[in-house]
């Protein structure tokens, strides 16, 4: 069954619009709660929006209907969630956030009772079950239990020796987010100097110029204050973006090689295997592959990564949108556990950053996003196909074109990786300019 509200992080959208809206959020979870089995605790909790505590409260309402037992551990990052959730023995998490998108937006997304993910499958079937209408909601709501932010500070906080970053300054952008209070105690408590950014939030300022997606401030206050590194999250702390001493930003794809280089030469990367998505540079491949490892992709999605995870074994996994995933760690991905690990690395060899990072030599690589009015099958889109072969075609084996809606918002995203420059830019121009044939761009 083709799943119609659920993308691939959840069900997301406009606060008030036709889908995030509180009427729904309560038949939402009345289904969700029906799926799990109408019994037990579902533990929630969210980010910082405005709009957040009334989703909550809705949520809670449909699940009741269910027969379940919600409990509100506030606001807190997606992976103190999962971890709890796990951690406790509950039937259920849900997280109401819209994670890297405006304040505007806002969202809800589960997890089993084993800290992950649902599947496209499960989220099938909670579709299945939505009731015609909502429940009449009553009451104040599930009962708050705020406990679990000072469990996850706790065990984040034993990842690295105690006092392991005496000395350390460290530039930290929340986003005005789930980790405003989490990241800065943490590191702080590990001894580290930190200076914040984005760590005011008023319920509409998340992602507001600051966190993963706008890493411009993070880098001109590393470079202003000789900070040994920055790290941003997205608004719901489940990813990683750093910049090194220099203020030069690493994606995801640096950060896993790094990661990964340093564990197979250890021979701790279990399976000798690293999972990306199908979106992470071909550079990763090379790099993993020289020291006798192994890069296995999967769809974009990270909850996809941690499929294919349990499937082969690994434990190291992750995005280039800095979703990094330790799943001996946690269930999910977390950005503060992906940021002590690599200080963890820093500290291990006494490099810095900078240096690190040229583990990973990138093929030449060319990215655009396209605002669309609509999303239409890629199949029925005559200009655009046309154009992807034609790229392929004359890429050949040197390199590949990468063309998907997303899953969360109305974007056609377009990606092509060659031998140069010049190439690639050529074929991204091919593919948008067919593209805004087929569709109507905004």
């Amino acid at each position: 069954m083709k799943r119609v509200y659920f993308g691939t992080d959840g069900v997301r959208g406009p606060y008030g619009g036709p889908v995030i809206n509180e009427d729904f959020a309560a038949r939402l979870g009345e289904a969700a709660g029906k799926w799990a089995g109408g019994k037990g605790r579902v533990l929630i909790g969210r980010d910082t929006r405005a709009s957040g505590q009334s989703l909550v409260n809705a949520v809670a309402a449909g699940l009741v209907a269910a027969g379940l037992e919600p409990v509100s551990l506030g606001v807190l990052p997606t992976p103190a969630v999962a971890r709890a959730v796990r951690m406790e023995g509950a039937v259920l998490g849900v997280v109401v956030t819209a994670s890297h998108n405006p304040a505007v937006d806002n969202g809800i997304k589960f997890f089993a009772g084993t800290g992950i993910k649902l599947t496209d499958a499960d989220e099938a079937q909670i579709e299945r079950l939505l009731p015609a209408e909502a429940v009449a909601r009553k009451g104040d709501g599930p009962v708050n239990r705020p406990e679990a932010i000072a469990d996850y500070m706790a065990a984040a906080g034993t990842l690295l020796v105690p006092n392991a970053l005496a000395g350390w300054r460290i530039v930290l952008d929340t986003a005005n987010g789930a980790t405003s209070v989490t990241s800065p105690f943490v590191l702080r408590s590990l001894g580290a100097e930190v200076i914040g950014i984005g760590d005011a939030p008023n319920g509409h300022n998340i992602n507001a110029d600051v966190g993963s997606e706008h890493p411009e401030k993070l880098s001109g206050k590393v470079r202003a204050t000789g900070a040994r590194l920055g790290l941003a999250h997205d608004g719901d702390g489940d990813r990683c973006i750093l910049c090194d001493e220099k203020g030069v930003v690493l994606d995801g794809d640096e950060v896993l090689t790094l990661l990964a280089l340093h564990a197979l030469k250890a021979g701790r990367l279990a399976t000798n295997t690293l999972v990306v998505t199908l979106q992470s540079n071909l550079g990763v491949d090379t790099a993993v592959g020289a020291v006798g490892g192994r890069v296995v992709r999967t769809a974009v999605g990270d909850r996809y990564v941690i499929e294919r995870m349990l499937v082969t074994g690994a434990r190291l996994g992750g995005e280039s949108s800095g979703h990094i995933i330790f799943s001996d760690i946690s269930p999910t991905g977390d950005g503060l556990v992906a940021a002590l690990k690599v200080i963890e690395v820093m500290l291990a060899t006494g490099r810095p950053l900078s240096e690190l990072r040229t583990a990973l030599r990138k093929f030449p690589q060319a990215t655009r996003n396209v605002k669309v009015r609509a999303r239409r099958e890629l199949a029925a889109c005559i200009a655009l196909t046309t154009a992807i072969k034609s790229v392929e075609q004359k890429l050949g084996a040197q390199g590949r074109v990468l063309v998907r809606f997303s899953g969360t918002e109305a974007k056609l995203r377009l990606l092509v990786e060659g031998p140069t420059e010049s190439v690639v830019e050529a074929g991204i121009d091919m593919l948008e300019t067919a593209a805004r044939a087929d569709l109507e761009v905004i």
